[in-house]
C-alpha cells in the first residue's frame, strides 16, 4: 500500500508522469480503435467469401492474429482476405509486441519501480526528529561512526544525492534521505536545526559549501568536517565548522607516539584526566620468560597491565600470560606510577638507529615531524623528492628495493612505519619488512577497514586507519562518551556508571569475565582513581573508564546499560 500511495502521489505531483500516463492511454485507445475497425472489416470480407461469423468471433480473430498466435481455426480463402490478415498481423506485431510493452515499461513500470525505490529513500524526515546525526556522505569513516551511534542508541541519517545511491545504502541497512547536499531545503527536510551533529567528510571545497549552507538554517548545530589541506582548516572554520579534522596529520602524530622499540620505557599513547595509557616493549628486559603473576607490577609500582600485544594480536592478559621478547605491554596508571615503572626499566633496550618511514605523503611527513619534535632520528623512503622532507633524512628510491631499505637503515632500526595510500602496497611492504627483519616493530596504515586484519596477518604489530580516527573524533563531539583509540578495533572509553553496577564491586559484577572489558579507572567529584580496588563498591554518580574491543563494548552495554 505504501508503494501504491507513493506511485499515486508521484503521478499527482509531477507533470512529466501525468503526461506519460496520458500518452499510454492514447496508445491504448488507438489499439482498441484498430481492434474495432479490423473486426468490422473482418465481417465485410468474410461476407464476400460467403462465411458468416458473429461479432465476438470477429474480435476473437482480430486479437488472435494481432497477437501472432494464429490458431488457424478461422481463415480467409481469397487473396484480399489473406492480404488483410497480413496487415492485421503486422500492425499487431508493432502494437502488442513492440510499442505497447515498451510504452508500458517506460511510462508505467519504470515509474512504479521509481516509486517503490522512493518509498525506501524518503526526501524528508518526520517533523519530530531530533538529536540525530546528519552525515553528508557514506564511507569508511561514516560506517565506523554508525556502529558507535547504534551502540549508544543515537539516530542518524545519511544524505544521498540520488535515489539509486539511496536505495543501495538502504539495502545495506543504512538510514538514508535523498537530497542535494548544497541545497538548503535538503537540510530543512533533514531537520538540521534539531540535529545533534552534522558531519562533512567530502572534499574540502564541498565541505565548506556544506558548512555554509547548514549555517543558513541553524547557527547552533555542531558541524565537524575533515580537511585534506592544512590551508583549508581556516576556511572551513570561517564557513561555520565547530571542529576541523586533519586526519593525515593526526594519524602521523599517532604513529610517532607508537614508536616504542627504541627503549624499554613506557610511551604514553592516550590520556583520560589523570589516567595515562602507555605501551612498553619487553625485549631485552628481565620481564622476558616470566608471567604476569610473576612480575607483579601492580604490587611494585601500582601499574595495571590492561593488555598485551603479541605480533599485532591484542589479548586481555591473565595471571599466567607469558611474556616473550615480542610482547608489548599496554599499561594504565598515573604519571607517577609510570615514572616508577620507567625507573626500573629505562636502562634496557636503547636503540639509536633511525626510525624508517616508508612513504613521504601527508601521513609520512606528519610522522616525521612528530618524531623530530621528540628528538627521534628517522629516514623517509620516497620515490619523489618533496619540500616536506628534509633532504638529509630523505632516501630517494623504491621501498620495495633491498638496497634502498638498507640505505635507510632498516637492518639496524627498531621500527618501520608504512604510510602509503595503497593498502595493497602496504600489505606488500609489511610482508617484505617482516621477512627481512622478524624482530622489528611494524606500524602500518590502513585506508580500507577490510584490510586491517590482512595487514595484521602480514606481520604488522599496529594498524591504524582513518576510519576509526575520524569516527572517534566525531563521536566525542557528541559528548556521549570519551573514546581513545588504542589500536584499530581497540578503544578506551569513559561512560557514566550504569545504575545496574552502582553499589556493586568490579569483582562482584564480573565485568571482565562477562564482557571482556577491563575497568582501569573510576572518576567521581573531579578525582580519578587509577587502577581502583576491585573489591570496593562503585559510586552511583561517577564515571568509569573501560578498555576493550568493539565486541566487548557491545557486551558491556548490552549487559549493564540496557538493563
Amino acid at each position: 500500500m505504501k508503494v501504491v500511495s507513493t506511485l499515486l502521489l508521484l503521478y499527482a505531483r509531477e507533470g512529466t508522469h501525468r503526461r506519460n500516463l496520458m500518452v499510454l492511454l492514447r496508445i491504448v485507445l488507438v489499439f482498441l480503435g484498430l481492434v474495432a475497425v479490423y473486426s468490422v472489416l473482418f465481417h465485410f470480407l468474410m461476407a464476400r467469401e460467403g462465411q458468416d461469423h458473429t461479432w465476438m468471433t470477429g474480435v476473437y480473430w482480430t486479437l488472435v492474429v494481432m497477437s501472432t498466435l494464429g490458431f488457424g481455426d478461422i481463415t480467409f480463402t481469397s487473396d484480399l482476405g489473406r492480404l488483410f490478415s497480413v496487415v492485421v498481423l503486422m500492425s499487431g506485431t508493432v502494437f502488442l509486441l513492440i510499442l505497447l510493452p515498451f510504452t508500458f515499461i517506460q511510462f508505467f513500470y519504470a515509474p512504479w519501480l521509481e516509486a517503490q525505490a522512493a518509498a525506501r529513500a524518503p526526501r524528508s524526515l518526520p517533523p519530530e526528529t531530533s538529536r540525530h546525526v546528519v552525515l553528508t556522505s557514506y564511507g569508511p569513516v561514516e560506517a565506523a561512526l554508525i556502529r558507535r551511534l547504534n551502540q549508544f542508541h543515537y539516530d542518524y541519517v545519511v544524505l544521498a544525492p540520488d535515489v539509486t545511491e539511496a536505495v543501495a545504502l538502504s539495502d545495506r541497512g543504512v538510514r538514508v534521505m535523498v537530497g542535494d547536499i548544497d541545497d538548503p531545503d535538503t537540510y530543512r527536510q533533514a531537520r538540521v536545526a534539531q540535529a545533534a551533529l552534522v558531519a562533512a567528510t567530502r572534499a574540502d571545497t564541498v565541505n565548506s559549501n556544506i558548512a555554509f549552507t547548514v549555517r543558513e538554517i541553524s547557527e547552533q548545530v555542531p558541524i565537524i568536517a575533515t580537511a585534506e589541506s592544512p590551508a583549508s582548516a581556516d576556511v572551513l572554520e570561517l564557513a561555520g565548522c565547530h571542529r576541523v579534522l586533519q586526519l593525515g596529520e593526526t594519524l602521523g602524530q599517532l604513529f610517532a607516539r607508537r614508536v616504542i622499540g627504541r627503549d624499554a620505557k613506557s610511551h604514553v599513547i592516550g590520556q583520560f584526566d589523570e589516567l595515562l595509557i602507555a605501551e612498553a616493549t619487553t625485549a631485552n628486559t628481565p620481564l622476558v620468560g616470566r608471567t604476569i603473576r610473576q612480575i607483579n607490577l601492580r604490587e611494585h609500582v601500582n601499574v595495571n597491565i590492561i593488555g598485551v600485544w603479541q605480533r599485532g594480536r591484542f589479548e586481555i592478559p591473565g595471571p599466567d600470560t607469558p611474556i616473550t621478547a615480542n610482547t608489548v605491554l599496554v599499561l594504565a596508571g598515573s604519571r607517577a606510577q609510570l615514572d616508577a615503572y620507567d625507573a626500573l626499566f629505562c636502562i634496557y633496550n636503547y636503540s639509536p638507529a633511525p626510525v624508517v618511514i616508508l612513504g613521504g605523503g601527508r601521513v609520512g611527513s606528519a610522522t616525521a615531524r612528530a618524531l623530530e619534535s621528540e628528538g627521534i632520528d628517522y629516514r623517509v623512503v620516497e620515490q619523489q623528492p618533496g619540500p616536506a622532507i628534509r633532504p638529509e633524512r630523505h632516501v630517494l628510491g623504491d621501498a620495495a628495493e633491498l638496497e634502498v631499505l638498507q640505505q635507510a637503515g632498516i637492518m639496524g632500526s627498531s621500527t618501520v612505519v608504512v604510510t602509503t595510500r595503497d593498502d595493497d602496497m602496504n600489505v606488500y611492504l609489511t610482508i617484505y619488512c617482516r621477512r627481512l627483519r622478524p624482530d622489528i616493530q611494524i606500524l602500518s596504515r590502513a585506508t580500507q577497514e577490510r584490510n586491517i586484519t590482512t595487514l595484521h596477518r602480514a606481520g604488522a604489530d599496529i594498524v591504524l586507519s582513518y576510519a576509526s580516527l575520524g569516527a572517534n573524533a566525531m563521536f566525542n563531539l557528541l559528548k556521549r562518551s570519551d573514546v581513545l583509540l588504542v589500536a584499530e578495533g581497540l578503544d578506551v572509553i569513559k561512560v557514566p556508571i550504569p545504575p545496574s553496577l552502582a553499589g556493586r564491586s568490579i569483582l562482584d559484577a564480573g565485568i571482565r569475565h562477562h564482557t571482556g572489558c577491563s575497568v582501569v579507572a573510576v572518576a567521581q567529584n573531579g578525582e580519578t582513581d587509577v587502577n581502583p580496588d576491585v573489591t570496593q563498591p562503585l559510586p552511583r554518580d561517577g564515571e568509569m573508564i573501560i578498555i576493550g574491543d568493539a565486541d566487548s563494548h557491545d557486551r558491556f552495554f548490552g549487559r549493564y546499560v540496557s538493563t
